[in-house]
């Protein structure tokens, strides 16, 4: 079991999900608040590392969504000062456990790299079903609102 380092959005429904998954497993978590954390350039460049800039950012954010900000036209350090400036332009979660970071919640990726089988026997099923759902994309946002009436 791994100690896991879980930057998080205080009250968003997918990081309560990921948390769940991984305290099922028996990691134990030490969440915290990634909009109130002193961020710099290089303890955000661990988490991003060989990803495309584009998959650093959270598409719901306020920014993203007015197209204020668009990822795909920002090279390194422009992202990442404009997410120091702004932590809601981060990709939720940040996860850290020893030396590895990654951003988001691919559930293979996490799987493979920390385990996500419940110590429980009991908790399987729910695990199954939290496994199943999209917990990258924040379900409040419009593109999952205007999925869920179509």
């Amino acid at each position: 079991m791994a100690t896991v380092i879980f930057y998080e959005k205080p009250g968003c429904i997918n990081n309560t999900k990921q948390k769940a998954l991984l305290k099922a497993a028996g990691h134990s978590i030490d969440a915290r608040n990634l909009l109130t954390e002193s961020w710099t350039v290089e303890r955000l460049e661990a988490f991003f590392r060989q990803r495309p800039i584009a998959e650093w950012f959270n598409s719901s954010a306020p920014l993203i969504k007015s197209g204020e900000v668009v990822p795909s036209q920002l090279d390194r350090s422009t992202a990442i000062q404009l997410m120091i400036q702004n932590p809601l332009l981060i990709r939720r979660p940040l996860i850290q456990s020893g030396d590895r970071y990654t951003v988001g919640f691919d559930v293979d990726e996490i799987e493979s790299w920390l385990g996500l089988t419940p110590v429980q026997e009991n908790q399987q099923t729910f695990c199954d079903e939290l496994k199943q759902q999209d917990l990258q994309n924040c379900p409040r946002s419009t593109h999952a609102v205007s999925a869920a009436f179509t």
